[in-house]
């Protein structure tokens, strides 16, 4: 494991923690809404604030960029990228899929990412041509873990395949995604699922690049590949899509861009 990683558990872990605590009382933490209308609590800065103070202490010369707290430090090529609480909607209705999301990207790629399900006691984890794996948690750190991959066996035509859209009420701008596969109720995130083998494909049908980092890394590791929905390989601000071959991969997006050619990473008509 690279010391980056490691840097990375340690940062989400301790994000973790914190969010748990509030989860605890969530029926009384006050809500905002913020400029584009999703919510945000006390609890999502919080969180953030003590991923930073770990990855401050033990990367100081990096640069950090949260949901909450923006873009600091200079540009050396390295960056965090933080997702505090990602499904802060689920987080306030006392639902546990929400995640914490961490990762590292340097000159343009990303090179670890770590993804927390909390209130499971689950973690996914993930750095470059190292593999991608799942462990539990107990006493605050990682036990048990099993490197994943995605499904085995020839992937299934698009009609065939099975899908996980976030969230899970969204329609747009994966409709005719969803009419054409076989869309499934979701206990976990559902990049996460087509990382275990238990889905084909996952859609977000929006988001920034801290909403990706981290899963389009784990996903990658192990074995699958990652695009948004403009075929960019790169994580970044819209809808993704997320599947177990780069084939499917590919059927999907000709579908959700109207049936253009997709080629080298990039979609057009």
């Amino acid at each position: 494991m690279t010391e980056d990683l490691k840097i990375a558990q340690t940062a989400a872990l301790a994000g973790a923690e914190i969010a748990l605590q509030h989860f605890a009382a969530v029926a009384d933490l006050p809500r905002e809404l913020k400029a584009d209308g999703s919510v945000v609590t006390v609890a999502d800065r919080a969180v953030e604030t003590a991923i930073r103070a770990v990855l401050g202490e033990a990367r100081p010369d990096d640069a950090i960029l949260g949901e909450e707290h923006g873009a600091t430090g200079s540009d050396s090529g390295r960056r965090w990228i933080i997702d505090p609480i990602d499904g802060t909607a689920l987080f306030v209705e006392g639902d546990d899929r929400w995640l914490v999301l961490v990762a590292l990207e340097e000159q343009g790629a990303i090179t670890a990412g770590v993804a927390v399900v909390p209130a499971r006691s689950r973690v996914w984890w993930a750095a470059l041509g190292s593999g991608a794996y799942e462990g539990g948690l107990r006493d605050g750190g990682i036990v048990d873990p099993v490197r994943i991959s995605v499904a085995g066996g020839a992937a299934p035509s698009l009609d065939a395949a099975t899908l996980g859209v976030v969230p899970d009420w969204g329609r747009e701008p994966a409709a005719a995604l969803i009419a054409r596969a076989d869309e499934r109720p979701w206990p976990l995130h559902p990049p996460l699922l087509v990382a275990r083998g238990d889905l084909d494909l996952a859609a977000q049908t929006s988001g920034q690049i801290w909403d990706f980092a981290a899963t389009s890394l784990i996903v990658a590791e192990a074995g699958g590949v990652y695009a948004g929905f403009d075929g960019n390989e790169r994580p970044g601000p819209g809808a993704s899509i997320f599947a177990r071959s780069r084939e499917l991969r590919d059927e999907a997006l000709k579908v959700v861009t109207g049936g253009g050619t997709v080629r080298d990473g990039f979609t057009g008509r």
